[in-house]
């Protein structure tokens, strides 16, 4: 919960404003392709993180596991584009229906 944070603003409850200049946000492994975006963070990302979560628990591996690169900005870039190249169908096609 280290990351969590109001959504809305009291006392007229607005929504927080978008914005599309953050920096990825949380662990590379489990964060979305949002945060890899930079945009901010919502409530559908961290069932998105709770998604890949699940996958590992039950495969064992993401797709995106044991990449490794001289550096820490390449890593992020190939780990981006294999979420952005994986389909869900594909992502879970080891996990029990």
């Amino acid at each position: 919960m280290g990351l969590a944070k109001k959504y809305c603003h009291s006392p007229n409850k607005t929504h927080i404003p978008r914005s599309t200049e953050k920096s990825l946000t949380g662990t590379v492994r489990f964060a979305s392709l949002h945060s890899h975006n930079g945009e901010e963070l919502s409530r559908r990302d961290d069932f998105i993180s709770i998604g890949y979560l699940i996958v590992l628990l039950f495969t064992g591996n993401l797709p995106w596991n044991n990449i490794w690169c001289e550096n820490k900005e390449d890593r992020y870039k190939q780990i981006k584009n294999l979420k952005e190249n994986t389909s869900n169908l594909e992502l879970c096609k080891d996990c029990p229906h």
